[in-house]
């Protein structure tokens, strides 16, 4: 390989420099994954370094797909590749985990729980400690234990450091006990694979030395969104040897919500102080209009790391901003602005995107793809594998693999239904915690349990031995066709044609789709036992599923949409209070956050950029008016145009009212959000009359028949102005402001 020519300058100093730490700040479209794979390449053949010293982590399996077969097609050499360690964080952990997690009083066939079954424990964790889920619930509870193993603090930690406060000693009580029946069942949830290998390498300085001495040079990916026992577990990994590789971008940093600590990229120098930073700033993917675009919204946020993106692309289109007159004029007019661009572009369905804040922004888009015959698909919607039919055989394949795993068999003891109900069940679990032995072995020993009516008895005993008999087969025969026998013999497809309802005909089309998900799985993979299966599937995201070639237009948040690329996108529902979000008005950080979330989307377009937004939608039933987004604002003049509506004076771009999110807006408690007028409101039990000459699209305004509503648009004539107004209760009027009875709300 002659580097010098397949790489840019940066690029050819990443890529060559092999040992001590690296940070490379690789700021959007800029080759960061050609680097990587080149620098692993050029480790490999030019400095002969084993392939199994190389740990590669990434964030997705795609990615990590992706990677493995870019440097296969550059060394050519597919055992090599194979024995190099290339994953995400979590599938990293389980091939640590499956080897060495008995030292930590665990079995080694661990069934990994997914959201649903971690919830489904945490409600049984609150029933026992007598928590009333209205007074704390089990989302909020599942938060805060997820956040606690992300910054790797302990169940007893996180009780010491809140023994004060009744309320977060509760969930304490509930993590502890929570952590207790995961080890009974003999299961870590997701959180847990990180937690419980940085946990495994501190309490075992033997294993750790191990895999110090193996994984001599390490490289991250995506770095900036590690969060705090993904930063430990890279650090002592890398303690040993130093030779770590780190790729990312502080102002792609997004994941917050989650987690994810912007310190740990923002201090990769403090934490190695001889690091060599490198900065990637050619972007290679958008236009240039659109990656100025990026940079001038960017460019409001506080840096640390300077850098500026640059590309020798040509300028192409400005970026099109389009103001809708309601959501659904929005999705109209996305749908009509792609038929145009098919026809007169020569563009397929598969080159747009549609991007927006929240999954509840599909539902419109959804509707009108339908209508109008256009394929599309929904990444973040309901998952396959989130099915109930899915989930059931899932979770015979659980208890299948892992009989102390008592959530996946009090799921299916009774489907389908076998004269095991809710009091049997209760019976069989009083049982199992009297004997202190998992609920299966309560199973087993029906028998001697003398609670147990005789049909019980008799119902429980030939659930087990079917149970018994596909354990028997597991290591027999291919999962395939073990999912085929599980389907089959438990009666669960006959009992679905029973059913005269339509969604069962096609729940036994997603059961067929199952078994061929098997056999793709075991021509994939050289690990074909059962719990590579079901490991395998637990770690999928919703992108990892994202098929390219697919001729249909992709429908995601931004959030889903990073690392992807599009040659047309449209960010919609571009608006104050959806995209930035409440929060962000109350938090500098989490406006920070916003804007980067922002940066993100608009760097996934590569020739074409629309933003969209609306005067009116509905939101959770009620319709609101939102003031257009003041990232749209931060896009210079000359890099975008206003289309489809006669051009109109937008605010937050008169210079009065660029309020970077703070100055000069309301918060209404019904969710509305509007610019506030200059005119200071009346004091307590007065009403202010509105000024026409200060009113702005955006105001919340009262009337004294339709109530309050909120200045949706403005219109002057010779006679006078005329405000559009939607009301809360009596829908969207037209009135003159100096004859019509209206006071600031």
């Amino acid at each position: 390989m002659d580097l010098k020519k397949l790489l840019n300058e940066k690029q050819y100093e990443a890529v060559e420099t092999i040992n001590g730490p690296v940070l490379v700040l690789a700021g959007a479209g800029s080759g960061k994954t050609r680097v990587l794979t080149y620098r692993i390449a050029n480790m490999i053949q030019n400095y002969n370094i084993y392939p199994s010293n190389i740990l590669a982590i990434t964030f997705t399996n795609k990615a990590a797909q992706e990677m493995r077969e870019r440097v296969k097609n550059l060394i050519g050499d597919e055992i090599e590749v194979g024995s190099m360690w290339i994953s995400t964080f979590h599938s990293t952990c389980v091939r640590i985990l499956r080897r060495e997690i008995d030292k930590l009083g665990y079995n080694k066939n661990f069934t990994i729980y997914d959201s649903y079954d971690s919830k489904t424990l945490i409600k049984q964790c609150m029933k026992e400690l007598n928590i009333n889920d209205k007074d704390i619930t089990d989302r909020e509870i599942a938060s805060k234990i997820g956040s606690c193993k992300d910054a790797f603090i302990s169940a007893r930690q996180y009780k010491l450091e809140n023994e004060k406060n009744f309320r977060e000693n509760k969930i304490a009580d509930v993590y502890e006990l929570y952590q207790r029946k995961l080890k009974e069942n003999n299961a870590l949830d997701f959180d847990d694979l990180i937690y419980k290998t940085v946990e495994l390498f501190k309490k075992n300085e033997d294993v750790l030395g191990f895999y110090q001495r193996k994984f001599k040079y390490i490289m991250v990916d995506e770095y900036q969104d590690t969060n705090g026992s993904q930063y430990l577990l890279t650090k002592l990994l890398a303690s040993e040897h130093k030779n770590l590789f780190v790729v990312g971008d502080d102002d792609q940093s997004i994941y917050g919500w989650r987690g994810a600590d912007i310190k740990n990229i923002l201090d990769f120098e403090k934490d190695y102080e001889d690091a060599k930073i490198i900065k990637l700033e050619e972007n290679y993917r958008s236009k240039a209009n659109i990656l100025d675009a990026a940079n001038s919204v960017i460019g409001n946020n506080p840096h640390k790391h300077l850098k500026t993106l640059r590309t020798n692309n040509e300028s192409g289109e400005k970026i099109k901003i389009y103001r809708a007159h309601s959501d659904k004029d929005e999705a109209d007019f996305v749908c009509n602005e792609m038929d145009n661009i098919i026809k007169d572009k020569n563009k397929k369905y598969n080159d747009f995107a549609i991007l927006y804040r929240t999954n509840a922004q599909s539902r419109l888009f959804e509707e009108k793809f339908l209508s109008r015959g256009i394929p599309y698909r929904l990444i973040g919607g309901l998952k396959f594998y989130d099915r109930k039919e899915i989930k059931d055989i899932m979770s015979y394949l659980k208890v299948i693999n892992n009989s102390l795993d008592s959530v996946a068999l009090e799921r299916i003891i009774n489907v389908p239904k076998r004269n095991i109900g809710d009091t049997t069940v209760n019976k069989l679990k009083e049982y199992a915690e009297y004997t202190e032995l998992p609920l299966f072995s309560a199973v087993l020993d029906c028998e001697t349990i003398p609670t147990l009516t005789p049909r019980a008895t008799t119902s429980i005993n030939k659930f087990a031995s079917l149970m018994s008999s596909f354990m028997r087969k597991k290591d027999e025969i291919k999962v395939s066709e073990l999912i085929d026998e599980v389907i089959k013999e438990t009666g669960y497809v006959e009992e679905l044609k029973k059913s005269n309802a339509p969604e069962d005909v096609s729940r036994i089309e997603n059961l067929k789709e199952l078994v061929s998900a098997a056999v793709e799985f075991e021509k994939n993979n050289e690990d074909k036992s059962l719990a590579a299966f079901l490991e395998l599937n637990t770690l999928n995201s919703d992108v990892d599923n994202y098929d390219e070639d697919a001729d249909a237009v992709v429908l995601m948040t931004v959030h889903s949409a990073k690392g992807l690329e599009f040659p047309v996108v449209y960010m919609v529902g571009m608006e104050n209070g959806i995209f930035p979000g409440t929060a962000s008005f109350d938090s500098q950080t989490e406006m920070e956050e916003s804007r980067r979330l922002c940066y993100v989307g608009i760097t996934r377009a590569k020739e074409m950029l629309y933003m969209t937004h609306a005067d009116y939608r509905m939101v959770y039933g009620k319709t609101v008016s939102y003031a257009p987004s003041d990232f749209i604002s931060e896009i210079n003049k000359d890099l975008k145009e206003y289309i489809g509506v006669e051009k109109k004076k937008f605010v937050g771009e008169t210079g009065n009212s660029k309020f970077k999110g703070f100055s000069g807006f309301n918060t209404r408690s019904n969710g509305s959000f509007g610019i506030a007028s200059s005119k200071p409101k009346a004091n307590s039990g007065e009403k202010s009359v509105l000024d026409p000459d200060t009113a702005t699209i955006g105001l919340k305004v009262r009337h004294q028949k339709f109530g309050e509503g909120t200045i949706v648009s403005l219109s002057k004539k010779e006679e006078g102005t005329y405000a559009t107004i939607a009301f809360m209760s009596n829908g969207v009027k037209v009135l003159r402001l100096d004859i019509a009875p209206l006071q600031l709300a």
